[in-house]
């Protein structure tokens, strides 16, 4: 799971590097380091989730 979301916000990143998202808070091309934010914290959640059973 950790690997294929980590592939999807990579992606995501490289896209808004080309086009920005346009979403609030990622209209220009230097917000691409909030994308790497989120998928820390969504990884580590999933990777707590998965541990924690």
């Amino acid at each position: 799971m950790t690997k294929i979301l980590a592939f999807l916000i990579l992606a995501m990143m490289v896209f808004h590097l080309i086009k920005p998202l346009g979403l609030p808070g990622l209209r220009r091309r230097a917000d691409f380091w909030k994308l790497a934010v989120l998928a820390l914290g969504l990884m580590a959640l999933a990777a707590a989730a998965s541990h924690g059973r």
